[in-house]
């Protein structure tokens, strides 16, 4: 089973300092939705694995949060694409829970519920806790420059051998090429 793991703010759609707080929020980078429906059609299962601590401050409600993802998943789907699944962290970061990146416990989630090992799973993000998270469970991490990427990049601190791309279609690009 080909899998990839997708951070959601900054990759598949646009970041905001302010948080996404509703579906009139929500709108994809250029080229995202086609990159992941690119995936889909090559046999790839795609799932999202982000921090949402909007939740936790009280910034919307779980309704909302679903309202945004259902907005996500038929706008995929409308491209020829699919998301097979959303993992979340509802945590604040001062919680200090297992589950909010850089931690792992989103990605084990995601090795729990598809039964395998993520060692050399592709893992697209645009912050360092993105690339951190995936390493820790052996997961390869990629870097975007959209959303918080360049920052990212400009402040350094991860391992060089980390492929850096303009954008998540550059990545599915550059992957689907070496997977040929």
């Amino acid at each position: 089973m080909k899998l990839i793991i997708l951070d959601r703010d900054g990759v598949i759609n646009i970041d905001s300092d302010q948080f996404i707080k509703s579906p009139d929020e929500w709108k994809p980078i250029p080229g995202s939705l086609e990159a992941i429906a690119r995936l889909t059609r090559d046999g790839w299962r795609v799932v999202v694995a982000t921090n949402q601590s909007g939740l936790a401050r009280g910034l919307f409600e779980m309704a909302t949060l679903n309202a945004i993802h259902a907005k996500m998943h038929k706008a995929v789907t409308q491209m020829g694409g699919r998301i097979e699944a959303v993992f979340y962290c509802p945590h604040a970061a001062e919680m200090n829970c297992e589950c909010r990146k850089p931690r792992p416990g989103l990605f084990n989630e995601i090795a729990t519920r598809y039964g395998r090992d993520l060692q050399g799973v592709p893992s697209i993000g645009d912050s360092l806790r993105d690339l951190e998270a995936a390493a820790s469970v052996g997961a390869r991490p990629f870097l975007v420059k959209t959303g918080k990427g360049m920052k990212t990049l400009a402040a350094g601190g991860f391992p060089r051998d980390i492929p850096v791309f303009a954008d998540l279609s550059e990545a599915v690009e550059h992957l689907l090429a070496a997977t040929a």
